[in-house]
């Protein structure tokens, strides 16, 4: 049987070697972390965003920061135009966490409430109007009553792009007026939950030769 001194002797001789490899491991500890936050700052900022994921609450899919800029434009004004372009335009921010799915785009304001949209002639690319990308596919319907169009895109944009989808009056409307559109994006993924992104303007003349 050892003398109780010699077993606390022994307690503090292992205590002392414990200790003495936690001091030889904690230059490599720190090594290792310093080579962390250099591969973290080596990647780019834009890369380490994508990587965040869409928000997922009780089933349903948000984004984690949703679009929140667009530019509704058209290059033909006149009242009563045919088949003009209406161009939609909405960046992706980098951190959305999820790409899109579909946009919803409502009339909401304008004299005519009348006038018809050819949703077959959807279209969408990735780009600004007259600087255009590759295109999207896109699968569109209007309905007429509520004067709202759904938008979905089967191979969505990603975070980082800027996508701009064309609707197709058959005509402008008969009255010139301020036409009022709102817009709501909606995330990939289940149950996804739409965010508002603002409200476009189409500004419809009058010709002095009208």
């Amino acid at each position: 049987m050892l003398h109780p001194t010699r077993r606390r002797l022994g307690v503090l001789s292992s205590t002392w070697r414990f200790s003495d490899i936690q001091r030889r491991l904690a230059p490599a500890k720190g090594a290792l972390m310093g080579m962390a936050l250099l591969l973290a700052a080596a990647l780019p900022p834009a890369t380490l965003e994508r990587q965040a994921a869409a928000v997922e609450i009780r089933g349903s899919t948000y984004f984690v920061k949703a679009p929140f800029q667009l530019s509704l434009i058209t290059y033909s004004s006149n009242v009563s135009q045919p088949w003009p372009e209406y161009y939609l335009t909405i960046p992706m921010p980098e951190q959305a966490g999820a790409a899109l799915g579909a946009l919803e785009v409502q009339q909401i304001g304008g004299a005519d409430w009348q006038f018809d949209f050819d949703a077959s002639r959807t279209r969408a690319f990735i780009g600004k109007p007259r600087r255009e990308g590759r295109s999207v596919p896109v699968e569109a319907s209007f309905d007429e009553a509520r004067r709202q169009f759904l938008i979905r895109f089967p191979q969505p944009p990603m975070p980082g792009e800027t996508v701009t989808v064309s609707l197709r009056p058959v005509r402008n409307p008969i009255v010139a007026d301020t036409y009022l559109y709102t817009v709501r994006a909606f995330p990939v993924g289940p149950q996804p939950v739409a965010s508002p992104v603002g409200v476009g303007r189409v500004r419809i003349y009058t010709p002095d030769w009208y």
